[in-house]
């Protein structure tokens, strides 16, 4: 019996740049480019018009701005991002408990779960009505592909893009599958698909021309049996809700190497602190702590300690990857810096501060350590303008950065409801200008519902803090959490 096409993929169209032309009428229709705008910065995402001139996600900055000169480049604002995709989450677990969230704009549901659909008509409406919500809710598009597994769904909605629904019909998928490419296949990546194509084999109906047996051959058992499967349209894999966090990490690549190992030490502390911030965010605590280092010559360097028991607490986890950082060579200078923590659990050890110094260490001392380390950095950031974040001017009103530099600011003052705005230009330590929080994309009845928090690089807000969500859509829905992996 042929299953009916009722696992969904929903993957919302250039996701970040879409969000920031809705909120800023003057780059509707325009090349908008959102990543680190720094010298090793990458593109996170192009717009629709940016990609006609070839740039797309993980090119490097420098590389987009010669292919695009005059597109607009910003800096992500992941607070605002995320309280979008709460919303579009919470769109999805209307529609069926079991949805799996891939990031922030991409998820698969089981429709069937939730009796929301049954056969490909009932399918193919609850697709049509999904994407009419997201639209009305966020004011965005999202493509939507329908079929009977997770692979095949998510392959219509790379067909349905952009802003459309594509039902992959019972029956029909060896014929679609066939002439495609093998690295259309889930688990076929550059080396696999390098690795097959020195073996002659280019499209799916090759793999299933080669047989089960070479495929096993080539690429061992496993990968084999699992590849050969997958070739013949078999992907028996479910919908899983909830995926467990294996580590919470955060870290930072810097425009300039690090040399001094004071700073060095002192970016380490920060990120540490930063780490167990999101690890309480969420509820967790480690065993694990790991360190990552990249050196000027690009060779990665992954550290770890694991200590007798779990904890959260900053001072064990900044002073174990202190002590982890002793053992790494930096001389010659260092462009990342990571701090992770595994092994994690949903409780914590008492008294672990002796594992860190040998003795216990009082929270004056961590206190200390903050206030030596943070202030300067701290005041600073305070009066940097980010290209594409939010302002708000005492006479002008609200705002985006369109640049900054020489001791200007050039603000362009428009919001998602009106009309592409003026320009206009101050001196960065303006008093009247202020940094403020996105606007919702669209207006809704409950007018009182808090603003969005805005994540501004450098500020020492909790890393996994979950941003106020925009007011609530027209039929009440407020979004659920979306799954965020570290």
């Amino acid at each position: 019996m042929r299953k009916a096409p009722t696992i969904l993929h929903l993957d919302m169209d250039a996701f970040y740049a879409s969000a920031e032309q809705a909120s800023k009428p003057s780059l509707r229709g325009k090349a908008v480019v959102v990543g680190g705008l720094g010298p090793r910065g990458v593109v996170a995402t192009a717009s629709y018009e940016a990609r006609v001139f070839g740039v797309h996600s993980a090119m490097p900055m420098a590389q987009a701005r010669r292919l695009a000169p005059n597109a607009a480049y910003l800096v992500p604002r992941f607070g605002f991002y995320k309280a979008i995709s709460e919303q579009v989450m919470g769109l999805l677990r209307e529609l069926s408990p079991l949805v799996e969230p891939l990031s922030l704009d991409e998820a698969f549901v089981d429709l069937e779960a939730g009796g929301t659909a049954w056969d490909e008509g009932s399918a193919r409406l609850a697709g049509a009505k999904l994407r009419a919500d997201i639209r009305a809710v966020t004011g965005l598009t999202g493509s939507v592909g329908l079929a009977a597994s997770k692979m095949l769904a998510k392959i219509a909605s790379e067909q349905a893009k952009p802003d459309g629904l594509v039902v992959i019909e019972p029956g029909t998928e060896r014929a679609l599958l066939g002439p495609m490419s093998v690295r259309i296949l889930p688990g076929v990546g550059p080396a696999t698909g390098d690795h097959l194509r020195r073996a002659g084999i280019h499209t799916v109906d090759e793999i299933v021309e080669a047989g089960e047996d070479e495929l096993v051959r080539l690429l061992g058992k496993a990968h084999g049996h699992g590849l050969y499967a997958m070739a013949l349209a078999y992907d028996e894999r479910p919908v899983v809700a909830e995926r467990e966090t294996k580590s919470v990490s955060v870290e930072d690549t810097y425009d300039v190497d690090i040399h001094d190992r004071v700073r060095v030490s002192l970016e380490v502390q920060r990120l540490a602190d930063r780490c167990v911030r999101r690890l309480r965010g969420a509820g967790l605590s480690g065993r694990t702590i790991v360190l990552k280092v990249r050196r000027y010559d690009f060779s990665t360097l992954t550290r770890s300690e694991t200590l007798r028991g779990p904890t959260d607490d900053p001072a064990v986890v900044r002073e174990a990857a202190l002590r982890l950082l002793e053992g790494v060579d930096s001389t010659g200078g260092v462009r990342l810096l990571g701090v992770g923590v595994s092994g994690l659990a949903d409780f914590t050890q008492e008294d672990l501060f002796a594992q860190a110094a040998g003795e216990r260490v009082e929270s004056t001392a961590e206190e200390e350590v903050d206030d030596a380390a943070v202030p300067e950095v701290t005041a600073a950031v305070e009066r940097r303008w980010v290209a594409g974040h939010d302002v708000r001017h005492a006479e002008y009103g609200h705002g985006w950065v369109q640049g900054s530099g020489l001791g200007r600011v050039t603000v362009r003052f428009e919001t998602p409801a009106s009309e592409p705005g003026r320009v206009r230009t101050f001196l960065v330590e303006d008093p009247a200008l202020e940094p403020a929080e996105p606007l919702p994309l669209v207006e809704a009845l409950d007018s009182h519902s808090p603003p969005v928090t805005q994540d501004v690089p450098g500020a020492q807000a909790p890393a996994s803090s979950v941003p106020a969500s925009f007011p609530k859509s027209r039929s009440g829905s407020a979004g659920g959490a979306a799954t965020s992996r570290p």
